[in-house]
């Protein structure tokens, strides 16, 4: 098998598409841990930052973002560290994952 393309997803996603098996089950319990979110508003948030259309933030990013939920800028910044944003790119970000904390 090789590998074509790779598709970032977030944590509550891999929850949802994973298996039945005993080893999905403990991925599951291990990632649940650090994330709550469920999957419905994980694609949600996802798609609401999308939408912002911001040059510098890739999927990658936008995944990052929904899986630690930053709520100000030091958080947002410890997350998405290699992307320099300016003032009115983080406040548009921050808007949009503080309506999901």
């Amino acid at each position: 098998m090789v590998v074509t393309e790779e598709t970032p997803i977030t944590m509550a996603e891999v929850v949802a598409t994973a298996g039945d098996s005993e080893k999905s089950e403990a991925m599951k319990k291990f990632i649940k841990g650090f994330n709550k979110m469920d999957v419905k508003k994980a694609i949600e948030m996802k798609e609401e930052l999308k939408a912002l259309d911001l040059i510098k933030l890739k999927d990658g990013h936008i995944v990052k973002i929904v899986d630690f939920v930053p709520t100000d800028v030091s958080e947002l910044n410890k997350v998405i560290i290699e992307v320099s944003l300016d003032a009115d790119e983080i406040t548009k970000i921050l808007d949009v994952t503080k309506k999901y904390k």
